[in-house]
C-alpha cells in the first residue's frame, strides 16, 4: 500500500517524464534525506577525504539530473540509482583532475589486495585512494562494452549501497537476475583489474 508521501513522489515523477521543467524541484525535496545518505555514502569511500563536499555534490548531481534531455525515471529506487551513478561520475572527474594535478598524470602503483576489498564490499564504509576507484571505473567502462547490465548492477550494490532486492526495483528485474549479475560482475572485475595492476608493474 502505498503512502501519501509516495504518492506524490509518483505524480512528480510522472510529469518530469512528460516534461514538467518544475517538476524535478518539487521532486527532490521528498528524497533529499536519502540523497543525502547516498552521497555519504560515495564521500566515504576516499581515502584523506573525498575531493568535494556533501553539499557541493548533492548540488552538482541535482544540475546533472536536470541536465537530462529526457528523463526516464520508473520509481523512487530508479531515481536513487541514477542520482548515484551522477555523484560517482562527479567524484571520479574530480578525482582524475586531482590526480593529474599531482602526479602529472601517472599513477601511484597499488596492490590488487585493495581493489579486491572494494569490490567486495558493496555500500561498507571502506575508504580507497583515488588510483583503486580510478581503475575500477576504468574497468566498469571497459565491462559496459562487454555488456551494460552488470554494470548497472555495480553501480547500484557498490555505490548506491542498495540491496539486491532494492537493486532489482531500481532496473526493474528480478532479485534472481540481478545476483546472477552482481556474481558475473565482480568475477569479471577481479580478472580484468588482476590483469591491470599485475601488467602495470612490469
Amino acid at each position: 500500500m502505498s503512502t501519501p508521501g509516495q504518492e506524490a513522489f509518483e505524480r512528480l515523477l510522472r510529469r518530469v517524464r512528460d516534461g514538467d521543467g518544475d517538476a524535478l524541484n518539487e521532486l527532490v525535496p521528498l528524497v533529499y534525506g536519502e540523497l543525502q545518505e547516498v552521497a555519504r555514502a560515495q564521500r566515504r569511500r576516499w581515502r584523506g577525504g573525498a575531493p568535494i563536499q556533501t553539499t557541493s555534490l548533492l548540488h552538482e548531481a541535482y544540475i546533472r539530473l536536470a541536465g537530462q534531455e529526457e528523463p526516464d525515471w520508473q520509481n523512487r529506487a530508479h531515481f536513487l540509482a541514477v542520482a548515484a551513478t551522477a555523484m560517482r561520475q562527479i567524484l571520479i572527474d574530480h578525482a582524475r583532475r586531482r590526480s593529474a594535478k599531482k602526479r602529472g598524470g601517472d599513477r601511484t602503483k597499488i596492490d590488487f589486495d585493495e581493489i579486491e576489498a572494494l569490490i567486495a564490499s558493496p555500500g561498507q564504509e571502506l575508504e580507497a585512494r583515488d588510483e583503486a576507484l580510478l581503475l575500477l571505473d576504468d574497468a566498469m567502462k571497459r565491462l559496459a562494452d562487454v555488456s551494460e547490465r552488470p554494470v548497472r548492477i555495480l553501480e547500484c550494490r557498490f555505490f548506491a549501497g542498495m540491496t539486491i532486492p532494492e537493486t532489482a526495483e531500481a532496473l526493474g528485474t528480478s532479485p534472481s537476475t540481478v545476483s546472477r549479475g552482481w556474481h558475473m560482475a565482480r568475477t569479471w572485475l577481479y580478472r580484468d583489474l588482476r590483469d591491470a595492476v599485475e601488467g602495470g608493474e612490469g
